[in-house]
């Protein structure tokens, strides 16, 4: 049943992670730059050091990039920044750790979503 339930949550991610993202769901990436929020991905991931600081520096980076593209309002460059971090996640991720990984934005975003209808009611 396990197995059932994770499989049906990586096609779910997989699907989502291909449907383009408004700016307010680009949140994601300064939630998952939280130093405590970051920990308990790493742990989740069971990343090692070196994965830890290679995502540490890609999750920088692309808060950067994030808050410069939604300065400028370019949503163009606010995408290029999030596929900037996906690859880059992929490259250090293992590809078990890497699905992980996108249940976790996915599940992040969605969440934001059914907050925000929520409070909006």
């Amino acid at each position: 049943m396990k197995k059932i339930l994770v499989l049906i949550m990586v096609l779910v991610a997989g699907s989502t992670a291909t449907y383009a993202l408004n700016p307010r769901d680009y949140e994601v990436f300064y939630k998952m730059n939280n130093n405590h929020t970051f920990e308990s991905l790493m742990h989740y991931l069971k990343a090692d050091n070196e994965q830890s600081d290679n995502l540490k520096y890609v999750f920088t980076v692309t808060e950067y990039k994030m808050k410069s593209a939604l300065k400028s309002d370019n949503e163009v460059a606010a995408d290029k920044a999030m596929n900037f971090n996906l690859a880059n996640a992929k490259n250090i991720l293992s590809e078990p750790q890497y699905k992980k990984y996108l249940t976790i934005v996915n599940l992040t975003i969605n969440n934001s979503n059914n907050e925000q209808l929520l409070t909006e009611k």
